[in-house]
């Protein structure tokens, strides 16, 4: 998948994939500035010594970097593939001057989703938002030779190991060298090239990024949203984006991939404001239930972490440690919020994670939390915050799915 670009009488489009998520808040750039300090006397692709870290997941480099420099002025997010013939005419329209279709999902790593994109390095760079990066012929190198760039913000809050992150919550999660820290295009985390859609579940091309260069974008949404018709795309100014971190006026569609898929799927939210957000109505009804369990009583939470939950806290009382558990200390499971502070959804937001002896186990302290309850919760599939780079000891969360026999 590529860019494709509208002109008059011919379309020309080409394929790419790519993941994303976050925005990082730098400056919108507008036409491509005069650099020729940079622009000149750096060599080609072909006279470089370029890395390839993983040769299972390499792409040519893209050598020096070629055409019209600018972020998205609109971002196009479906939960499936979205037609090449929508494609084309969104880039026909008059205004449209660039569409670069990409890959994107959601990825859960420890309580927050990651934003990934799956992208043709060569077409992509020109929709970051940062000239400096765009030109930067390292990080797409990088990315082409099978590693992941990640936006800057993320350095001190994404566990790393050995240069290495695991894009997902369990100890089988493709681990991904990080090649660069650096600035992404709007609403992404991290970029990878697009041979890896396939390890990370990712639908192929279920993401737009348009420019529309001098014509404001704003009229150009509901022609936009025509030529969708009868696809679940959302439709997202930028504007918006660049002082929210995302559209409030548009239903947000997030792609949730990895082991926690089946219990999540499509999950698609408007944002109320003050950190709350309120799913779609039909998918509460289908994921989200309150059942008794032992210990804690009655809780709501995602319907599929039950049978472990239950299996789980039936293992703490027959062990003799039901007291290591106190239930006017718990703080809940289901909440429709993002993590505070930011626009990033948790497990909390699925219903797939609880808070447990709150008081004792705040974020970033070693905690209280009993290792034997530990050790029952690690055995039937969740992960406990407590190991985490930032640790959150309160947390457990579900990080694959366990049927009990």
């Amino acid at each position: 998948m590529g860019r494709v670009r509208g002109a008059a009488g011919a379309v020309a489009l080409l394929l790419a994939a790519a993941v994303t998520a976050g925005c990082d808040g730098s400056s919108r750039a507008g036409q491509q500035p005069s650099d020729p300090a940079t622009a000149s006397s750096r060599a080609t692709a072909s006279a470089r010594a370029v890395p390839v870290a993983d040769p299972d997941h390499a792409v040519e480099p893209p050598g020096r970097r070629t055409g019209r420099w600018g972020p998205p002025d609109i971002i196009v997010t479906s939960a499936k593939t979205i037609p090449a013939d929508r494609v084309a005419a969104i880039a026909a329209l008059p205004g449209v001057t660039d569409v670069e279709r990409v890959s994107r999902v959601e990825i859960p790593v420890e309580n927050r989703t990651l934003t990934v994109l799956a992208v043709d390095p060569a077409t992509y760079r020109n929709y970051v938002t940062d000239y400096r990066t765009a030109q930067a012929d390292r990080v797409w190198d990088r990315v082409a030779g099978g590693e992941v760039a990640v936006r800057p913000g993320l350095s001190r809050k994404l566990p790393t190991e050995d240069g290495y992150v695991a894009l997902g919550s369990t100890d089988d999660a493709p681990r991904v060298h990080v090649g660069a820290w650096a600035l992404q295009t709007w609403q992404a985390d991290a970029v990878v090239n697009d041979t890896w859609t396939d390890e990370l579940d990712m639908p192929e091309g279920n993401a737009l990024l348009v420019r529309t260069a001098k014509v404001a974008p704003g009229p150009l949404r509901t022609p936009i949203e025509r030529r969708l018709r009868g696809t679940d795309a959302s439709v997202q100014m930028t504007d918006a984006v660049a002082r929210f971190g995302l559209d409030p006026d548009v239903v947000q569609t997030a792609v949730v991939v990895g082991t926690v898929a089946d219990a999540v799927g499509v999950y698609r939210y408007r944002v109320l404001g003050g950190g709350a957000i309120a799913p779609d109505p039909g998918w509460v009804a289908e994921h989200i239930t309150t059942q008794p369990v032992p210990i804690l009583g009655n809780v709501t939470c995602n319907k599929l972490i039950f049978p472990q939950l239950r299996a789980a806290l039936e293992e703490v009382r027959a062990r003799g440690l039901a007291d290591k558990i106190h239930p006017g200390e718990y703080a809940g499971c289901y909440n429709a919020r993002f993590i505070a502070g930011s626009t990033t959804l948790s497990n909390h937001a699925f219903g797939l994670a609880l808070d447990l002896n709150v008081p004792g186990n705040q974020r970033g302290s070693v905690g209280d939390m009993d290792r034997g309850i530990v050790s029952i919760f690690e055995h039937w599939g969740f992960t406990w915050g407590g190991r985490w780079s930032w640790t959150d000891p309160m947390h457990f969360e579900m990080n694959r799915l366990v049927r009990p026999d």
